[in-house]
Formats: C-alpha cells, sequence, structure tokens
C-alpha cells in the first residue's frame, strides 16, 4: 500500500464507475461501494464516528488494475493520527475482495471542518 501527502484532488488513471465489468466481483461501482463499507470500519481515534461519515474521505475511485485510490484527510493538520490512519485507511480498502492494492494520499486542501460531515452525524454527535 502505498501513503503519502499531496493536494491533488483525483488519482491518475482512474475507471469510470459506470459500465466497467470485472466478472468476480461485479462492476466497479459496487466495488466502490464495498471499498466504502470497509473505510466505515475505521474510526477517528477523537471523535467516535467513522472517518467516511465524518466526511474525511474526499474520493475513492478503483483503477483499471482493481487498485483503489483513496484522497482523505484529518481533522487536523497536526492530528496525531497522521501517521498510522491513513495505512489503516489503506488497510481496510484492502480487505475488500476484488481490490488488487490500496493507494491513500493524504492533504490539507480543502481544510477539514464541521460543516463537511451531514446533518445526521451532527445530530447523533449532539450539534445540532
Amino acid at each position: 500500500m502505498e501513503t503519502s501527502e499531496q493536494s491533488e484532488s483525483r488519482p491518475s488513471e482512474s475507471v469510470e464507475h459506470t459500465s466497467v465489468e470485472n466478472s468476480a466481483h461485479g462492476s466497479v461501482a459496487e466495488l466502490k461501494e464495498r471499498v466504502i463499507e470497509h473505510l466505515k470500519t475505521v474510526y477517528d481515534p477523537e471523535i467516535p464516528m467513522n472517518i467516511y461519515d465524518l466526511g474525511l474521505i474526499y474520493d475513492v475511485t478503483i483503477d483499471k488494475e482493481m487498485k483503489a485510490h483513496i484522497l482523505m484527510t484529518l481533522t487536523a493538520p497536526g492530528c496525531p493520527a497522521a501517521g498510522y490512519l491513513p495505512v489503516e485507511v489503506g488497510e481496510a480498502a484492502k480487505r475488500t475482495p476484488g481490490i488488487s492494492d490500496a493507494a491513500v494520499v493524504l492533504t490539507f486542501d480543502p481544510p477539514w471542518n464541521m460543516s463537511m460531515m451531514p446533518e445526521y452525524v451532527k445530530l447523533e454527535l449532539g450539534l445540532m
């Protein structure tokens, strides 16, 4: 698994998520949804919520080699989880049947803020 930090918004060589089929594991769109379900098993260490629902995952794409490319952020640039959370994200993605590998890119552009959380998360956390 690769982990890097950059401010680009999309990995290169991504595949459209509509009609490409992987015979053993369904369409790329279905595979992406299963990757997201695995990402929802990774929790922020300080906020009792998974990182996907918190809005820390900006993008998930699957390339032609069935490698997951994940663009993510942290709640703050100085977050103590910066050393291990991207690794956990990549490991969670690689547990998805049909995914050959995962590359996680950490960005702070745009910086995360609480408005990126869906309303149901804000309600669950008592922020509304």
